[in-house]
């Protein structure tokens, strides 16, 4: 056996005089090879235009990314027909093996890419209606479940969720509710005073807070914190893996997360109505009183006079059906959050703009629907 050395100190050209090894020595990394990087790579691709040596990467002490990507580019992107090497060695040539072999060139648009756009669009909202009917079917199955056997209604994750979004969101939808109550009083009294009309501000400020506004404003800011938290919430157990255990354990995602949440929601925000209307109308007191001189005492006599009972009652039934809505789409789309931190941070914000877009629509369909309801004619 005669064995000639290269000039090259990382690999051995080994001759048997049947066939021709090509033994690979020392440490094959970036650091290593320094500024013999380029000598090495020509001197390898010229052993390689031999197709029938073999090439042994066994005596490799330690080889990077740069080392196998030296050996790559020597073997033209293709794997030698006779190769020795170790497991771990294969895992980084598999790798490299399953990359791309090109970027491919960006490709024209199509001219009827808008219509294309349009129709993914459309496919997809289609997509997430099936889920949310999906998801309310089986809402109505757990229901029936809970009423046949009710020692096993979840009420401890019922009243968690009852606390979290009803009584943790009274701070800022009492803040939001008196200001909001102030400007409208103040806005309005300045137009009043020009026709004379004082007194009519009862009037505007209760019909537009516990009709409008006042159901309004609790629903996007619950949207804004407790919808995002749902949705955020099960995101984090889809990344962690806790919905699997969940399932292997044999719980039900719907009976134990989503119906508590839900129903939790659908309790708490005719309360939070009732306290933002509350709240919106003392802001507006006070305004009315200091711009206009209007006491209070004739405020809150002539409230129920001047706005019918119904109003409150529209007011409260808007609220129980945009809490349930908003934990219905947080739900939804927590679910649908695949288990990495980018899509968390998308089906976040997807959760939230559908819920504020989906609260305007309901709140425009009971205006059109319950039109004649409480109003003075």
């Amino acid at each position: 056996m005669n064995t000639q050395q290269s000039v090259s100190d990382w690999y051995q050209l080994v001759d048997d005089g049947a066939s021709q090894r090509l033994v690979l020595t020392g440490n094959l990394t970036l650091a290593a090879l320094d500024k013999k990087f380029g000598q090495l790579s020509g001197e390898l691709s010229r052993h390689a235009r031999n197709t029938d040596i073999c090439w042994d990467l066994s005596q490799i002490q330690h080889m990077d990314t740069a080392g196998i990507v030296l050996l790559w580019n020597a073997w033209c992107a293709k794997r030698p027909n006779r190769l020795i090497l170790r497991p771990e060695h294969e895992k980084m040539l598999r790798r490299i093996e399953n990359l791309p072999a090109e970027i491919p060139e960006s490709r024209k648009k199509s001219p009827f890419w808008p219509i294309q756009a349009i129709g993914g669009q459309f496919l997809l909202l289609w997509e997430n209606l099936l889920g949310m009917i999906m998801m309310v079917g089986q809402l109505a199955l757990d229901s029936l479940f809970f009423l046949r056997h009710p020692a096993l209604i979840p009420w401890r994750e019922i009243s968690a969720n009852l606390y979290r979004t009803g009584m943790q969101a009274l701070g800022i939808t009492a803040l939001v509710g008196f200001l909001i109550g102030i400007v409208l009083s103040y806005l309005s009294s300045e137009q009043l005073q020009m026709f004379g009309a004082d007194i009519f501000i009862v009037n505007i400020l209760g019909i537009s807070i516990i009709r409008e506004l006042g159901p309004l404003l609790a629903a996007i800011l619950v949207a804004g914190r407790s919808g995002s938290s749902m949705t955020a919430q099960l995101g984090v157990m889809r990344v962690t893996q806790e919905l699997d255990a969940l399932t292997v354990m044999g719980i039900q995602h719907s009976q134990r997360l989503i119906f508590p949440k839900i129903i939790g929601l659908g309790l708490a925000m005719p309360l939070l109505v009732l306290w933002t209307s509350a709240i919106a109308l003392i802001g507006g007191m006070v305004a009315a009183e200091i711009q206009l001189g209007l006491s209070y005492h004739y405020f809150v006599h002539t409230l129920p006079e001047s706005v019918p009972i119904g109003n409150l009652w529209l007011g409260l039934g808007k609220g129980a059906v945009c809490g349930m809505a908003i934990a219905l789409i947080a739900c939804h789309f927590g679910l649908r959050i695949r288990p990495n931190t980018e899509s968390l941070g998308e089906g976040t914000t997807t959760s939230v703009v559908t819920s504020i877009t989906i609260v305007i629509i309901i709140d425009a369909i009971f205006a059109i629907v319950f039109s004649d309801v409480g109003i003075i004619k």
